[in-house]
Parts: C-alpha cells; structure tokens; sequence
C-alpha cells in the first residue's frame, strides 16, 4: 500500500525518476492506496492538479476503509493511546487498512508508521 507521503513526493519532484516512488516500481512492487489516501491526495488537490492525479490515480486500486479496518484502527489506536504515542486520524486509518488486508505499506511518514508494531513498513 502506497501512503499518501510517497504520492506527494512523486508529484513534487521535478525529476521523477528520483522519487521514492519510482525506485519501488523498479524492483516490482505493484501498489494499492487507502480510500483515506485517496480522500487526502483530492482534498488538497487544486483544479490545476487534478488532471495529473486523475491520470496517476485512475491506475491505482482503492482499498476502503472498511468495518474490519475500523475495528483495526480502534485496537491500534488504544495501543498507542496506552503508550501516548497516538499520531493523526488519517495516517491511522491507512495504517489500519494495511494492517486489516496485510499489506506492507510505503511511507516517507516513518515517524509516525513506526509507532505501530505489526505494520510492515517498506524501506
């Protein structure tokens, strides 16, 4: 599953071949996104930006954010409540998407995905 993060640093990069993005479809990793991740790419996107996410998007699978993700982002987020380590409602609810279709996740967001134990982070 593919983070938010990794998407923006795609977009931002005048030379897209350096993104982290990029290097991770050269060693043959096929991506999906979070529903979240998709409400957070077009939420922020301005009118000049959606053709370009229209484009990258229309080629990547949308994981919902579904009962079974809710009831992993409940226990997740108890966890990290117990230890005050909670980190923004978005990157739980990605976090608990991967973890509910376990799935390995890439991120550039590391410090707040490394407060969750199980989840599988790509480097």
């Amino acid at each position: 599953m593919v983070d938010t993060s990794v998407l923006i640093d795609y977009y931002r990069k005048t030379d897209k071949e350096n993104s982290f993005w990029v290097r991770l479809v050269r060693q043959k990793y096929e991506f999906v996104i979070s529903s979240i991740t998709k409400y957070e790419i077009y939420s922020g996107a301005t009118p000049d930006q959606l053709t370009f996410w229209n484009k990258i998007l229309s080629t990547i699978d949308v994981i919902p954010f579904d009962d079974f993700s809710v009831d992993t982002a409940i226990d997740v987020n108890k966890d990290l409540k117990r230890k005050r380590k909670q980190i923004d409602l978005a990157d739980l609810f990605i976090a608990a998407t991967a973890l509910s279709y376990n799935l390995p996740i890439a991120t550039l967001n590391k410090k707040h995905f490394d407060r969750i134990e199980k989840l599988n982070i790509i480097d």
